[in-house]
């Protein structure tokens, strides 16, 4: 049986749920994955309110929808970050309250916390998100960096995102976080080294997403390969890299879509990303969850791109086989 193919609505949240169902049908989609903000997915409504993801739910099935995991990416970034203005555009009032930076940090904690407990609410075991970092920053080592310093980083994710697995794992529930950057793990290497700082915690595993890896020269199915187990969530979503001698990987300050970047995203098919790998990486992980679209392209109509994406990944798809093609040469075929 394929896997189903959702479409995140993050990128969608200016739409009511209601339209956004109605599209995401008519372009083809199984399903939702429901960001928390909007009015989408409202934590704060799902544990107040006893028929709200009753009510979110059928809101879906009416349109044929069904919904296996929910987003919480700009909450989860503001718990390990450096808090400053640019937070305050992306969080709710309850969680910036006067902007100082540790308690942005702790209200931010305590809603990643119960965003487990609404998730288990509604019936879905995955929630994906960013983790925020308190060394992204210092990716480039100068003024010189002292490893004790990235330690100390990892130390403050742990001792940060600890307590919420803890509560994640009480209720059944797995933080996925997407590898990117900006997040405490970006490639294969930080990847490994948040997994140990949290002593391999059960709760904790990765939303795979190709299209931060691709621009960084990384083989995105490797991620796969390298922690099959722990890929609790895909994100389907391409880039494409424009670098001809004079454009810097690094984006040069310029914003998404400015033709002088060195790489952007586009719609998923248009890009870089080896999709055929990725499929078969995931079947050899046993991934059996949605191919999540994550539509992201500058210069396309959302529309277009939404609807392209589902049909080209159904294009592409690869079921996994119930047996090996050698069977057919036995006595008995």
């Amino acid at each position: 049986m394929a896997r189903p193919i959702t479409l995140f609505t993050g990128q969608w949240a200016d739409l009511p749920l209601e339209t956004m169902a109605q599209k995401a049908a008519s372009f083809g989609f199984d399903g939702l994955e429901l960001a928390c903000w909007g009015d989408h997915f409202e934590v704060d409504r799902a544990l107040a309110e006893g028929d709200y993801c009753g009510q979110q739910r059928s809101l879906l099935e009416r349109h044929g929808l069904d919904v296996w995991s929910i987003s919480n990416h700009l909450v989860g970034q503001a718990v390990c970050d450096r808090i400053d203005e640019r937070h305050k555009a992306i969080l709710p009032d309850s969680i910036w309250g006067d902007g100082d930076g540790e308690g942005v940090r702790s209200r931010a904690a305590e809603a990643m916390k119960d965003t487990a407990r609404a998730a288990a609410k509604l019936g879905v075991d995955v929630v994906n998100g960013f983790t925020g970092s308190s060394i992204w920053g210092d990716l480039y080592f100068f003024p010189p960096t002292p490893p004790e310093y990235v330690d100390r980083g990892y130390q403050d994710f742990a001792d940060r995102w600890g307590p919420i697995l803890d509560v994640f794992q009480h209720e059944g529930v797995r933080f996925a976080l997407e590898v990117h950057p900006g997040e405490i793990a970006y490639d294969l290497v930080t990847a490994r080294r948040s997994l140990e700082a949290v002593n391999h915690h059960p709760a904790f595993g990765f939303n795979f997403d190709p299209s931060h890896l691709v621009w960084q020269g990384i083989e995105a199915h490797r991620l796969i390969d390298e922690f099959p187990d722990r890929i609790f969530h895909a994100h389907m979503k391409d880039a494409r890299t424009f670098l001809d001698g004079s454009r810097s990987v690094l984006g040069a300050h310029l914003q998404f879509g400015d033709p002088n970047r060195g790489w952007d995203f586009v719609s998923v098919g248009r890009g870089d990303v080896d999709f055929e790998s990725i499929m078969r990486s995931l079947n050899r992980a046993g991934y059996r969850g949605p191919l999540s679209v994550e539509w992201e392209d500058s210069g396309m109509d959302r529309d277009q791109g939404a609807a392209e994406s589902c049909a080209y990944l159904r294009s592409v798809e690869i079921e996994p086989p119930s047996h090996g093609f050698e069977d057919g040469f036995g006595s008995d075929a």
